[in-house]
Protein backbone atom coordinates (compact mmCIF):
# COMPACT_ATOMS: atom_id res chain seq x y z
CA UNK A 1 0.00 0.00 0.00
CA UNK A 2 2.88 2.14 0.84
CA UNK A 3 4.56 1.64 -2.50
CA UNK A 4 1.48 3.47 -4.36
CA UNK A 5 1.93 6.94 -2.48
CA UNK A 6 3.52 9.33 -4.26
CA UNK A 7 5.20 12.91 -2.66
CA UNK A 8 2.92 16.04 -3.50
CA UNK A 9 5.13 17.95 -6.26
CA UNK A 10 6.23 20.94 -5.12
CA UNK A 11 4.45 24.05 -6.14
CA UNK A 12 6.26 25.44 -9.59
CA UNK A 13 8.49 28.29 -8.16
CA UNK A 14 6.86 30.24 -10.85
CA UNK A 15 3.88 30.38 -8.79
CA UNK A 16 5.99 31.62 -5.36
CA UNK A 17 5.44 35.70 -4.84
CA UNK A 18 8.78 37.16 -2.90
CA UNK A 19 7.83 38.53 0.47
CA UNK A 20 8.78 41.99 0.91
CA UNK A 21 10.10 44.08 4.00
CA UNK A 22 8.53 47.02 5.07
CA UNK A 23 11.00 49.02 7.82
CA UNK A 24 9.27 51.23 10.12
CA UNK A 25 11.06 54.14 9.03
CA UNK A 26 10.03 54.29 5.15
CA UNK A 27 7.17 56.31 4.02
CA UNK A 28 3.76 55.17 3.56
CA UNK A 29 0.62 56.90 2.27
CA UNK A 30 -1.08 59.08 5.01
CA UNK A 31 -4.17 60.22 5.81
CA UNK A 32 -4.92 63.17 8.43
CA UNK A 33 -8.56 64.22 9.42
CA UNK A 34 -8.71 68.04 9.26
CA UNK A 35 -11.97 68.56 10.74
CA UNK A 36 -14.96 66.47 11.06
CA UNK A 37 -18.53 68.61 10.79
CA UNK A 38 -18.72 68.96 14.82
CA UNK A 39 -15.19 70.52 15.30
CA UNK A 40 -15.36 72.50 11.99
CA UNK A 41 -19.01 74.15 13.55
CA UNK A 42 -20.52 72.72 10.34
CA UNK A 43 -23.31 70.14 9.47
CA UNK A 44 -22.23 68.46 6.73
CA UNK A 45 -18.74 68.95 5.52
CA UNK A 46 -15.53 67.22 6.39
CA UNK A 47 -11.92 68.10 5.73
CA UNK A 48 -9.25 65.50 5.47
CA UNK A 49 -5.71 65.11 3.17
CA UNK A 50 -3.44 62.46 1.58
CA UNK A 51 -0.05 62.64 1.22
CA UNK A 52 1.77 60.29 -0.61
CA UNK A 53 4.90 59.56 -0.96
CA UNK A 54 6.91 58.52 -4.33
CA UNK A 55 5.91 54.78 -5.07
CA UNK A 56 3.47 54.18 -2.89
CA UNK A 57 -0.33 53.06 -3.15
CA UNK A 58 -3.18 52.87 -0.48
CA UNK A 59 -5.59 50.33 0.06
CA UNK A 60 -9.47 51.02 -0.91
CA UNK A 61 -11.34 53.53 1.18
CA UNK A 62 -15.21 54.19 1.21
CA UNK A 63 -17.27 56.54 2.82
CA UNK A 64 -20.91 55.09 3.20
CA UNK A 65 -23.61 57.44 2.89
CA UNK A 66 -20.90 60.48 1.49
CA UNK A 67 -20.32 61.63 -1.35
CA UNK A 68 -16.83 63.09 -1.72
CA UNK A 69 -14.32 65.84 -3.96
CA UNK A 70 -10.84 64.83 -3.88
CA UNK A 71 -8.10 67.87 -5.00
CA UNK A 72 -5.00 67.44 -6.49
CA UNK A 73 -2.93 70.08 -4.85
CA UNK A 74 0.79 69.21 -5.36
CA UNK A 75 2.28 66.14 -7.43
CA UNK A 76 0.40 63.71 -9.15
CA UNK A 77 -1.86 60.81 -7.91
CA UNK A 78 -3.45 57.50 -9.92
CA UNK A 79 -7.04 57.49 -8.72
CA UNK A 80 -8.55 54.51 -9.25
CA UNK A 81 -12.65 54.59 -8.58
CA UNK A 82 -14.48 51.24 -9.21
CA UNK A 83 -11.87 50.26 -11.60
CA UNK A 84 -11.52 53.15 -13.74
CA UNK A 85 -8.10 54.87 -13.18
CA UNK A 86 -7.61 58.58 -13.43
CA UNK A 87 -4.35 60.16 -13.55
CA UNK A 88 -4.84 63.22 -11.87
CA UNK A 89 -2.17 66.26 -11.86
CA UNK A 90 -2.47 69.69 -10.57
CA UNK A 91 -5.65 71.59 -9.57
CA UNK A 92 -7.50 68.56 -11.24
CA UNK A 93 -10.08 67.17 -9.32
CA UNK A 94 -12.71 64.26 -9.18
CA UNK A 95 -16.01 63.66 -7.59
CA UNK A 96 -16.17 60.80 -5.55
CA UNK A 97 -19.81 59.07 -5.77
CA UNK A 98 -21.86 58.21 -2.68
CA UNK A 99 -19.93 54.91 -1.15
CA UNK A 100 -17.60 54.70 -3.78
CA UNK A 101 -14.87 52.45 -3.25
CA UNK A 102 -11.70 54.44 -4.51
CA UNK A 103 -7.69 54.05 -3.99
CA UNK A 104 -4.73 56.00 -4.68
CA UNK A 105 -1.59 55.44 -5.66
CA UNK A 106 1.72 57.67 -6.76
CA UNK A 107 3.78 55.91 -9.29
CA UNK A 108 6.05 59.00 -9.72
CA UNK A 109 9.24 60.54 -8.50
CA UNK A 110 7.52 63.57 -6.76
CA UNK A 111 5.70 63.77 -3.44
CA UNK A 112 1.93 64.01 -4.24
CA UNK A 113 -0.70 65.65 -1.68
CA UNK A 114 -4.89 65.59 -2.12
CA UNK A 115 -7.14 67.29 -0.38
CA UNK A 116 -10.79 65.22 0.45
CA UNK A 117 -14.13 67.56 1.72
CA UNK A 118 -16.92 65.02 1.57
CA UNK A 119 -20.88 65.87 2.96
CA UNK A 120 -23.69 63.24 3.32
CA UNK A 121 -25.59 62.57 0.22
CA UNK A 122 -28.92 60.54 -0.66
CA UNK A 123 -27.98 59.71 -4.29
CA UNK A 124 -25.53 58.06 -6.35
CA UNK A 125 -24.10 60.09 -9.55
CA UNK A 126 -21.71 59.45 -11.70
CA UNK A 127 -17.85 59.81 -11.24
CA UNK A 128 -16.45 63.35 -12.73
CA UNK A 129 -13.05 64.07 -13.65
CA UNK A 130 -12.06 67.83 -14.00
CA UNK A 131 -8.88 68.77 -16.14
CA UNK A 132 -7.50 72.31 -14.88
CA UNK A 133 -5.37 72.49 -18.02
CA UNK A 134 -9.22 72.38 -19.75
CA UNK A 135 -11.44 74.46 -17.56
CA UNK A 136 -8.41 77.09 -17.33
CA UNK A 137 -9.12 77.71 -20.72
CA UNK A 138 -12.96 77.33 -21.06
CA UNK A 139 -14.38 80.60 -20.44
CA UNK A 140 -17.69 79.46 -19.15
CA UNK A 141 -15.41 78.17 -16.57
CA UNK A 142 -14.26 81.32 -15.35
CA UNK A 143 -15.21 83.77 -12.90
CA UNK A 144 -13.29 87.01 -13.74
CA UNK A 145 -13.69 89.53 -10.85
CA UNK A 146 -11.25 92.67 -9.92
CA UNK A 147 -7.92 91.44 -8.83
CA UNK A 148 -9.17 87.35 -8.98
CA UNK A 149 -10.09 84.84 -10.87
CA UNK A 150 -12.56 81.74 -9.80
CA UNK A 151 -12.13 78.43 -11.51
CA UNK A 152 -15.20 76.43 -11.23
CA UNK A 153 -13.79 72.68 -10.90
CA UNK A 154 -17.50 70.92 -9.61
CA UNK A 155 -20.13 73.43 -10.66
CA UNK A 156 -24.10 72.78 -10.78
CA UNK A 157 -23.86 71.82 -14.27
CA UNK A 158 -22.38 68.22 -12.58
CA UNK A 159 -24.90 66.18 -11.07
CA UNK A 160 -24.40 66.11 -7.17
CA UNK A 161 -25.95 66.44 -3.64
CA UNK A 162 -24.67 68.88 -2.07
CA UNK A 163 -21.25 69.87 -3.13
CA UNK A 164 -19.97 72.36 -5.62
CA UNK A 165 -16.01 73.37 -5.66
CA UNK A 166 -13.22 75.18 -7.23
CA UNK A 167 -10.19 77.38 -7.22
CA UNK A 168 -9.73 80.65 -6.66
CA UNK A 169 -6.73 82.71 -7.62
CA UNK A 170 -5.92 86.09 -5.62
CA UNK A 171 -3.48 88.66 -7.61
CA UNK A 172 -1.44 90.53 -4.79
CA UNK A 173 -2.73 93.20 -2.79
CA UNK A 174 -6.33 92.58 -3.25
CA UNK A 175 -9.41 91.76 -1.28
CA UNK A 176 -12.57 89.80 -0.93
CA UNK A 177 -15.73 92.58 -2.25
CA UNK A 178 -18.18 93.01 -0.98
CA UNK A 179 -18.18 90.03 2.00
CA UNK A 180 -20.89 87.96 1.36
CA UNK A 181 -22.53 85.01 3.40
CA UNK A 182 -24.85 82.19 2.84
CA UNK A 183 -28.21 81.48 4.26
CA UNK A 184 -28.19 78.31 3.34
CA UNK A 185 -24.36 77.32 2.41
CA UNK A 186 -21.80 76.08 4.67
CA UNK A 187 -18.24 76.05 3.22
CA UNK A 188 -14.68 75.41 3.72
CA UNK A 189 -11.28 77.53 2.02
CA UNK A 190 -8.10 75.31 2.07
CA UNK A 191 -5.03 77.74 1.31
CA UNK A 192 -2.47 76.00 -0.73
CA UNK A 193 -0.15 78.86 -2.00
CA UNK A 194 0.69 82.26 -0.31
CA UNK A 195 0.30 84.17 2.64
CA UNK A 196 -2.99 85.76 3.32
CA UNK A 197 -5.05 87.25 5.74
CA UNK A 198 -9.07 85.93 6.05
CA UNK A 199 -11.64 87.37 8.60
CA UNK A 200 -14.95 85.38 9.69
CA UNK A 201 -17.62 87.53 11.27
CA UNK A 202 -21.61 87.78 11.88
CA UNK A 203 -21.36 91.88 11.43
CA UNK A 204 -18.28 93.78 10.63
CA UNK A 205 -18.47 95.35 14.22
CA UNK A 206 -18.05 92.33 15.62
CA UNK A 207 -15.38 91.01 13.65
CA UNK A 208 -14.37 88.21 16.38
CA UNK A 209 -12.22 85.79 13.88
CA UNK A 210 -9.53 87.78 12.17
CA UNK A 211 -6.08 85.95 10.86
CA UNK A 212 -3.26 85.40 8.84
CA UNK A 213 -3.34 82.02 7.09
CA UNK A 214 -0.71 80.03 4.64
CA UNK A 215 0.01 76.77 2.91
CA UNK A 216 -2.23 74.33 4.10
CA UNK A 217 -4.33 76.03 6.80
CA UNK A 218 -8.17 75.12 6.59
CA UNK A 219 -11.05 77.48 7.76
CA UNK A 220 -14.42 76.27 8.13
CA UNK A 221 -16.98 78.56 7.22
CA UNK A 222 -20.54 77.94 8.68
CA UNK A 223 -23.67 79.24 7.59
CA UNK A 224 -24.52 83.46 7.99
CA UNK A 225 -20.57 83.80 8.92
CA UNK A 226 -19.16 86.58 6.20
CA UNK A 227 -15.91 85.79 5.08
CA UNK A 228 -13.19 87.77 3.45
CA UNK A 229 -9.90 87.06 2.37
CA UNK A 230 -6.92 89.68 1.68
CA UNK A 231 -4.06 88.73 -0.17
CA UNK A 232 -0.92 90.43 0.91
CA UNK A 233 3.05 91.20 -1.05
CA UNK A 234 2.79 87.83 -3.49
CA UNK A 235 -0.25 85.42 -5.29
CA UNK A 236 -2.80 83.45 -3.44
CA UNK A 237 -4.90 80.49 -4.15
CA UNK A 238 -7.29 78.66 -2.09
CA UNK A 239 -9.74 76.01 -2.61
CA UNK A 240 -13.49 76.46 -1.68
CA UNK A 241 -15.57 74.10 -1.31
CA UNK A 242 -19.75 74.45 -0.40
CA UNK A 243 -22.00 71.84 1.06
CA UNK A 244 -25.64 72.94 0.96
CA UNK A 245 -27.96 74.46 -2.33
CA UNK A 246 -25.93 73.91 -4.97
CA UNK A 247 -25.15 77.87 -6.51
CA UNK A 248 -21.62 80.12 -6.56
CA UNK A 249 -23.05 83.47 -4.85
CA UNK A 250 -21.50 85.72 -8.27
CA UNK A 251 -23.94 83.63 -10.56
CA UNK A 252 -26.50 84.06 -8.03
CA UNK A 253 -25.92 87.89 -7.47
CA UNK A 254 -25.70 90.27 -10.23
CA UNK A 255 -24.27 92.88 -7.33
CA UNK A 256 -21.47 90.51 -6.21
CA UNK A 257 -20.00 90.30 -9.93
CA UNK A 258 -20.21 94.07 -10.06
CA UNK A 259 -18.94 94.69 -6.58
CA UNK A 260 -21.19 97.63 -6.02
CA UNK A 261 -22.66 96.47 -2.95
CA UNK A 262 -21.42 97.08 0.64
CA UNK A 263 -22.53 93.70 1.89
CA UNK A 264 -24.05 90.24 -0.10
CA UNK A 265 -26.83 87.69 1.58
CA UNK A 266 -27.88 84.99 -0.31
Amino acid sequence: MAENMTAAAPAASAQLKPARLFRASAPGVTFRQRFTPARGNLDFLSCGEYQLPPDSESQTFSLPGQESLLFQTAGGTRVTVQGEAFDLEKYDSIYIPRGAGFSLANPWPEPSLVYQCSAPADNVHPVHCSRFAEYSRREDRIRHLKGKDVYMMFDVSEKGDKLVAGYTFFQPFQRSWPPHNHTDQEEVYIFIEGPAAMEVYESPETAWWVHSVGEGDVVSIPVLNYHPVFSQEGPCVFIWCIAGERYWVGDKSKDFMSGKADKITT
